[in-house]
């Protein structure tokens, strides 16, 4: 341990080994997708952050580590945004300095007591949510790789999710995280880890046992159209891919399906400029049948800028139902504070125009009396997106996306993982469809229904999606566990604040009383006799 110890005295020691240990929990999730990793993944970097000589390079520990964790989960888009993001995972790792702090509050040296790794189990946990909170914010780059979707695929997981959302994932991540660090670097300090463990495992036993489950009452056939990469020049493309669209839509006539959904920018012209386009869209309805959701990505006719939008279209044309995409995703499609930004532009592939956002999300109906709550690319990372659509009515979400630009990384995996929690937090069946793959389905428990359409697949599938009623904890009663988090982190904030303060408003002991001495003849004895 002391040559250990002294091998990281350096300070670039230390921080590599940091950046290293922040990368990864990274590995638990698509395309390595080792789940069970998640559990422990942290526990390399608290066992750093503890041993921090000061406060003061814990926090260093902290950001170096958050900036390992943020380069690691959006490495895939080094080709495009090159040098800058480097950048964005600086600002965003120093996030988690303060989190760092938090950690060798807690457990640090000499030996933390059987009281702060009780506490820890609940502080640290609920710091970590107040970093993911904060970097959910859309203009921060959203919730992308928020620590428990890692757990997309494990059934008590997605249980779990039903009740608090991916946000009670976390925490209960974090918690095993900080039980199993203690249990491994704090041996006098097992006691309450112990414990941390089988209070996690009775709280998620009892979500398993308790929660309720969707109540399937029906099913449709969505048809999901992947036209794959349209190679040639770019000029021409939207056209040459529109053509493929429509030919792999019409092998789904005579397939009795209820809805045909097209992938992100499907389009790329606007349908009030192109009435052609309208009119083979509107033929290819009324061939199969099915309305078709098809997604716009073109400056709009009626107003300026460009919009992403999902409009419908029915054997009669567009049906008038129309959704402009509202979280718009920073450097892609626009540059926050282009006036001092836009030099991105210059070393990456950034938005040379700024998209336009929506001002509201939509519930459409889609014939068949079906109702269906549409988002746009990494929207289906907001897990308050699709709550919201499902509060209004939505039986079926869907997802349009186009990860073309990160073909050959990790990114078109970890996009379409991200439905299976949607549906599981609220029971509702959801469609992921791409231009390029991947594209996915999963029934009202984040169940996946059928196959995935991979980044090679060219191709038309339709999915029997069951339909399901009820409301899910989590659709009911929202981030609660966000809330609960924020208490957590206030009442350890005013009982420190008191801890503080105490002594200052402490009385003074009084000044013990000094008797008289006395003189042989008993009387007190005079000063200076």
């Amino acid at each position: 341990m002391k040559t250990i110890s002294h091998w990281l005295a350096s300070p670039w020691r230390r921080s590599t080994v940091a950046v290293l240990a922040g990368a990864l929990p990274v590995l638990a999730f698509p395309e390595p997708s080792l789940w069970w990793f998640a559990y422990v993944a942290l526990v390399p970097w608290i066992a750093l952050l503890r041993t921090s000589p000061t406060g003061r390079r814990a926090l260093y520990d902290g950001w170096w580590g958050g900036f390992g964790f943020m380069l690691a989960m959006h490495h895939w888009l080094l080709p495009n945004l090159h040098v800058f993001t480097f950048v964005i995972a600086a600002l965003l790792g120093a996030l988690w300095a303060p989190w760092g702090w938090l950690v060798r509050r807690f457990l640090g040296p000499p030996r933390p007591s059987v009281g702060r790794v009780a506490a820890a189990l609940v502080v640290l946990p609920s710091g970590w949510l107040m970093v993911e909170l904060v970097r959910s914010w859309q203009g921060l780059g959203g919730p992308w790789g928020v620590l428990g979707s890692s757990q997309w695929e494990v059934e008590p997981a997605l249980r779990i999710a039903s009740v608090g959302g991916v946000w009670l994932i976390s925490f209960l991540v974090v918690a095993v995280n900080v039980a199993v660090a203690v249990l491994v670097a704090v041996r006098s300090s097992r006691a309450p880890a112990v414990a941390g463990l089988l209070a996690t495992a009775v709280a998620g036993s009892a979500v398993w046992v308790w929660s309720p489950r969707p109540d399937v009452h029906d099913r449709v056939r969505i048809a999901v159209v992947q036209p794959g990469v349209i190679e040639g020049a770019d000029a021409g493309k939207a056209d040459r891919r529109f053509d493929r669209e429509e030919q792999l839509t019409r092998e789904l006539a005579g397939q009795s399906v209820d809805l045909v959904v097209w992938g992100e920018s499907s389009v790329g012209f606007d349908l009030d400029d192109r009435p052609d386009f309208a009119r083979r869209l509107a033929a290819l309805s009324r061939e199969t049948g099915a309305d078709i959701l098809v997604n716009v990505d073109a400056r709009r006719s009626d107003k300026p800028g460009i919009y992403k939008s999902s409009i419908l279209i029915g054997p009669d044309g567009p049906t008038g139902a129309r959704y402009d995409k509202m979280r718009l995703v920073p450097f892609g499609e626009y540059i926050p504070m282009r006036s001092m930004l836009g030099w991105a532009t210059s070393v990456g592939k950034a938005a040379a125009e700024d998209r336009r956002q929506g001002t509201r999300q939509v519930v459409m109906d889609a014939g068949h009396g079906l109702r269906i709550g549409p988002m746009v690319c990494f929207e289906s990372a907001f897990s308050d997106m699709s709550r919201n659509l499902a509060d209004d009515g939505a039986e079926v979400l869907i997802a349009q996306s186009a990860t073309s630009t990160f073909q050959q990384s990790w990114a078109p995996e970890q996009h379409a993982s991200l439905a299976a929690l949607r549906a599981a937090e609220t029971g509702r069946p959801m469609v992921h469809a791409t231009l390029t793959g991947v594209s996915a389905v999963y029934g009202p428990s984040g169940e996946r229904i059928g196959s995935w359409l991979g980044t090679s697949a060219s191709t038309s599938t339709v999915y029997e999606v069951p339909l399901a009623g009820g409301t899910t904890p989590y659709v009911r009663f929202g981030e609660w566990p966000v809330y609960a988090a924020l208490l957590i982190m206030a009442a350890w904030g005013v009982s420190e604040g008191v801890r503080t303060l105490r002594p200052r408003f402490r009385r003074p002991a009084p000044e013990p009383r000094v008797r008289p001495a006395r003189t042989a003849h008993g009387s007190p004895a005079r000063p200076g006799r």
